[in-house]
């Protein structure tokens, strides 16, 4: 099973809303979910408001070998969290 870690839509039409999920690389992308952690609001005008992640769970994914997406790996790049690759 290879495990991802991705955005989810939430929100409403035009004012797109995102949580950082862990989940099984088959799934949809608004499917079943392992674990949340954290969330992504792109329309948000302060940057403090903007992002909001678990950190020491993202970090404990990255190390059980979860891949995050190119968006999440950009994401998390800005945060400073990075891969232990």
């Amino acid at each position: 099973m290879s495990v991802k870690l991705r955005l989810k839509r939430m929100g409403r039409k035009h004012r797109s809303f995102f949580r950082l999920s862990v989940m099984d690389g088959r799934s949809p992308r608004d499917g079943r979910v392992i674990e949340e952690l954290g969330w992504y609001d792109p329309a948000a005008k302060e940057a403090d408001k903007q992002v909001s992640l678990k950190r020491e769970r993202i970090e404990h994914w990255l190390q059980q070998g979860a891949e995050p997406t190119e968006t999440v790996a950009d994401l998390l790049k800005r945060q400073g969290i990075g891969s232990s690759k």
